[in-house]
């Protein structure tokens, strides 16, 4: 039998597991810091949630998603983005929800597509959503928060890219206007694109093929064309994002890849790596997006964040990914009693919060190696001599420095130390 990952996707053993640990605890502390609340939804989900909110056009329902018919005759699909989940879910319990409702989430997504250095089949995200709030200042939070994240990570090298695509007021004009264009540059887009661009013309802005962006360059700007309320909204949040100090780039081609984005669109763009994986995330405005699901008129904001895709942004920066803290402490035991006053030891250390753990028997020498590995702070060391002192041994890894105290002082000690992050 072949032991590696199916295709697409990864086994996070340590360190790496550790890593990515690491990252799901800052999201989730950042987000709570902001007032947002944890949300699951399934990992299968009715196939026409994606179809009616992604867009029969869109990349996602035509070439990535998960779909299959279950005994039931149903058609189910695997969760490709998590913002028509969390609306649904909303949609269902809105009654009993606040409003505002402030949600984040850190879960898996699944898109079919040729696998690459930070494109996976099944890839994890960090994803924030403010649902019932139609002012601007919703996006300067979502698009703060983003940031905030990168940089406490160390992450310096990127842009945040900015667009407004408009709403149903201002953007059926800009659509005609749009498709007029394209008509009279049908022969230099791509194969795809020159055969449906009609069924969703702002896509051919966002094409990464080169013969379709020299085209987007020349087309019309929605920018230009703006109706009052979207630009007045499109400059309160260009104001309220300089009072954060997050100074966006505008980036008029940018439309994302999703049919429910109205009003402000966003993109984080990192420098260094190449432009297949340069999105770091990226999310916007989806005012739409419950009455596409049949409910209520429910503004919301957020964005989706591929979490290999900032691992692999720390790696090109040369910064280093936060880890899980090592053990506080590595218990060793030796001789009957020393080993019966192991267990005690251990269950005291763990009853005062602090992480520990043994294995027994095994020389001193081959644990304290394994103490290393383990990146404990402290081993505590109880053999002959210890178990009848009443005493352990408490020895400091990072030089060796060690002394012999009672059990609960040890513990004061390891405790006034704190614990660090590796």
């Amino acid at each position: 039998m072949d032991f590696s990952p199916p295709r697409g996707t990864q086994d996070f053993l340590p360190p790496a597991g550790e890593r990515l640990r690491a990252l799901y605890e800052r999201a989730a502390r950042l987000a709570r810091l902001h007032g947002f609340r944890y949300v699951e939804t399934p990992a299968i989900e009715s196939t026409d949630l994606f179809r009616a909110t992604s867009g029969q056009t869109s990349d996602i329902v035509t070439k990535e998603m998960y779909t299959f018919t279950d005994r039931g005759g149903r058609s189910l699909t695997l969760r490709p983005e998590g913002t028509a989940p969390v609306m649904r879910a909303y949609l269902n319990r809105m009654h009993d929800l606040p409003s505002p409702f402030k949600a984040f989430y850190l879960t898996r997504m699944y898109r079919y597509g040729r696998p690459q250095a930070g494109r996976y089949r099944e890839h994890r995200q960090f994803g924030v959503e403010i649902i019932g709030v139609e002012e601007p200042a919703a996006d300067v939070e979502v698009i703060a928060v983003g940031d905030r994240f990168l940089r406490d990570l160390g992450l310096t090298r990127y842009e945040v890219q900015i667009n407004t695509v408009g709403d149903e007021n201002c953007r059926p004009a800009y659509r005609a206007e749009l498709i007029e264009f394209l008509r009279a540059n049908r022969d230099r887009l791509r194969d795809e694109h020159r055969d449906r661009f009609e069924d969703n013309p702002m896509r051919v802005l966002d094409c990464k093929d080169e013969a379709c962006r020299e085209v987007a360059v020349e087309a019309p700007k929605l920018i230009d064309r703006l109706c009052d309320a979207c630009r007045q909204h499109f400059d309160s949040v260009l104001a309220g994002l300089d009072s954060e100090g997050v100074k966006p780039i505008l980036v008029p081609t940018m439309v994302r890849g999703l049919d429910y984005y109205t009003r402000t669109a966003f993109e984080f763009a990192s420098q260094v790596l190449s432009q297949a994986q340069a999105t770091v995330f990226g999310g916007g405005r989806y005012d739409g997006l419950a009455e596409a699901l049949g409910g209520s008129r429910v503004p919301g904001v957020g964005f989706g964040m591929g979490l290999e895709r900032v691992l692999l942004a720390l790696e090109d920066e040369d910064v280093a990914p936060p880890g899980e803290s090592g053990l506080d402490a590595f218990v060793i035991g030796f001789g009957d009693g020393g080993r019966t006053q192991a267990r005690e030891a251990i269950r005291a250390l763990r009853e005062r919060g602090l992480s520990s753990d043994m294995f027994e028997p095994r020389p001193l020498g081959a644990q304290l190696r394994m103490a290393g590995r383990l990146g404990a702070r402290f081993a505590v060391i109880i053999g002959y001599r210890e178990a009848a002192a009443g005493v352990v041994t408490l020895r400091r890894m990072s030089d060796g420095e060690q002394e012999e105290l009672g059990l609960d002082q040890a513990i004061e000690r390891i405790l006034a130390q704190g614990s660090e992050p590796r």
